[in-house]
């Protein structure tokens, strides 16, 4: 007995001997990245506060899954990820608060699990530092507690990406398969379109290199994401091309336009610059953007000597593929549609910076580590700037909807009721009114429909304030409330 005492003692401390540097370096390679997205999810909380009301493309995709309001009008150019994404909560609660915190904990969570997906091909220092940077970005901070699709999409375009240059290198991991088939799944499934652009490089490097089983894997996660939306094409649409048609004119019509000034004036806090007029940010708020395309310049320059340039040029490569549609292809602009070119962008950039600290001569280095850091502290304050300039002007905007669905409440606009013309999504959704419009973009009902409709329930248009309302309101009694003129249909 003592014999096989012994032997198991020895055999355990084999076992722990063999364990123990596995362990140390998985704990010191993932520890920084789990603190990394935790003080993530416990920024956005404390800085965009769980309190800020839905915004209007929120209350489309959130009202698809809710039972307390009724569905608003859901346009070709979306996709139906966002709301089975915020489904869990809002399916079964109505709280805002409760909706943040979950996308708050959830998008932290997806922060950690893109950046692990990254291990092997960069070192720590450099995955957290890139992490840090995209975090750290006010529109990152801004959307990472929303329902909106953006975020989504550059975390599955990490995830692919990283994946995919592990592929490349190991040629014989199924966890690493199964995540390059669900972030392309998890980028299709939240924007098709931009999942598309997104994998172009991915796609011809499997092609030309003939990793028939990575093109496979690939394809087949982008098309599992995107058959939810082609199905609905042709249910709703009339088929994928006319989808993608109306969604081109919904966007104003896709084709060569110039879009990167707007861009620049969206990095002041514009949540969306359409159109896009006004004076630009100073250049404190815009030097990152700058920076950028020189940052990763360098990271070529520095994964060329190391001899590592692929896992730099892939990165960089599908980043430019997601930028360039909307630089180059749309007339407006939204400082949350370049999310996924922004991710991308970090991990190469904070390589570069790694460098600058800590590649230069013995006689640069006292020089360049604290010009770096006063550089990345100064971007830091002008990001947190811009992030409570646009908190507060959108809490202020999204409680005049609150007070302006009070006051027609107060007229007698009550659930189940209808609401047209100016703002009457996001109007609507504070009512718990449907949303119909006539004409434009979200158009769902006739001028027949809407007649029909204030026969039996009440029915509300809503205009600027001194306004041209649209014929069939013109004789109902109008009432002013804020910057609005309200016109009521005669009770039924």
């Amino acid at each position: 007995m003592a014999d096989g005492a012994n032997a198991i003692l020895v055999r355990r401390r084999k076992r722990e001997q063999t364990a123990g540097p596995r362990t140390t370096r998985w704990t010191r390679g993932n520890r920084p990245l789990a603190v990394l997205a935790a003080v993530f999810t416990l920024a956005q909380l404390a800085l965009v506060r769980p309190v800020l009301g839905l915004g209007w493309d929120e209350i489309v995709y959130v009202s698809q899954v809710t039972s307390h309001h009724p569905a608003a009008f859901f346009s070709a150019p979306r996709s139906r990820g966002v709301s089975l994404l915020v489904a869990p909560v809002a399916s079964w609660s109505s709280s805002v608060p409760l909706l943040r915190v979950y996308l708050a904990l959830l998008s932290g969570l997806a922060l950690h699990l893109a950046l692990r997906s990254w291990r092997g091909l960069f070192p720590p220092r450099v995955l957290v530092a890139g992490g840090a940077l995209f975090a750290s970005l006010w529109v990152t901070l801004f959307y990472g507690p929303q329902a909106m699709p953006n975020y989504w999409v550059a975390i599955g375009a990490l995830i692919s990406v990283g994946c995919f240059l592990r592929m490349q290198a190991e040629r014989s991991s199924p966890r690493t398969l199964w995540g390059l088939a669900a972030g392309g799944a998890l980028m299709a499934w939240m924007r098709p379109t931009d999942a598309v652009y997104l994998a172009v490089p991915l796609l011809v490097l499997a092609l030309v290199r003939r990793h028939w089983r990575l093109l496979l894997v690939f394809a087949a996660g982008l098309a599992a994401g995107a058959v939810p939306w082609v199905i609905e094409a042709y249910l709703s649409h009339g088929g994928l091309g006319a989808r993608l048609a109306e969604a081109s004119r919904i966007q104003g019509g896709l084709g060569w336009q110039i879009a990167v000034d707007d861009q620049l004036r969206s990095l002041g806090g514009r949540a969306l610059c359409r159109p896009c007029t006004g004076s630009m940010p100073t250049p404190l708020v815009t030097f990152w953007w700058f920076t950028l395309p020189v940052l990763a310049g360098l990271a070529l320059v520095v994964a060329a000597r190391a001899r590592r340039l692929e896992r730099t040029l892939v990165p960089l490569a599908c980043a430019t593929t997601a930028a360039l549609p909307y630089l180059f292809m749309i007339g407006y602009a939204a400082p949350r549609f370049l999310q996924p070119a922004y991710a991308l962008l970090a991990i190469p950039v904070a390589d570069a910076l790694w460098h600058l600290v800590r590649g230069p001569g013995r006689s640069w280095r006292p020089v360049a580590a604290p010009l770096v850091g006063l550089v990345l502290a100064g971007h830091l304050a002008a990001q947190l700037a811009v992030l409570n300039g646009a908190v507060s002007r959108n809490t202020e905007s999204r409680r005049d909807w609150g007070r302006t669905a009070d006051a027609l409440h107060r007229l007698g606009v009550r659930p189940p009721c209808l609401l047209t013309g100016h703002e009457a999504i996001p109007i609507g959704y504070y009512t718990g009114c449907n949303s119909g419009a006539t004409s434009g973009n979200n158009e769902n009902i006739t001028v027949a429909g809407v007649l029909r409709t204030a026969v039996r329930l009440p029915v509300a248009h809503l205009a600027p304030a001194d306004g041209t309302p649209p014929r069939y309101a013109r004789s109902w009694p109008v009432h002013r409330i804020s910057d609005l003129d309200v016109r009521v249909a005669p009770g039924p």
